[in-house]
């Protein structure tokens, strides 16, 4: 069996297409996004002009990303529900807020694991 039978890269390419075009949204449109993909690039920036070791550099990107992937499906979750939601529904706020709790527990986390991180190689 061939590699091409395996992978449609038309579809594949696609697949990229549409996965930046959501990040494109992302970043201009939510502003939460927008703030974190900042802040990823700053720890991004430190990560790279401090001597950190390849652990702390991984658990660094695993961090962020984690949180951006979140913030993601969070706004997924908020869109979707705006969709539906016809009248006030309190449900539907319970439902965006546990979401974005979630968000907010996993930024905290990935705040807790930067200063562990990053506090030594700056005092």
């Amino acid at each position: 069996m061939h590699i091409k039978s395996i992978i449609n890269a038309r579809k594949q390419v696609n697949s990229f297409k549409n996965s930046f075009h959501g990040l494109k949204v992302a970043f201009f449109e939510e502003q939460s996004f927008k703030i974190q993909a900042i802040l990823a690039l700053v720890v991004f920036l430190l990560m790279f002009s401090l001597p950190l070791h390849s652990i702390e550099r991984a658990i660094l990107v695993l961090a962020v990303m984690f949180v951006l992937g979140l913030e993601l499906l969070n706004s997924q979750i908020e869109r979707a529900l705006d969709t539906a939601q016809f009248d006030h529904n309190p449900k539907i706020k319970d439902i965006k807020d546990l979401s974005a709790g979630a968000v907010l527990l996993a930024s905290i986390g990935a705040l807790i694991i930067g200063l562990f991180i990053f506090i030594p190689y700056l005092t």
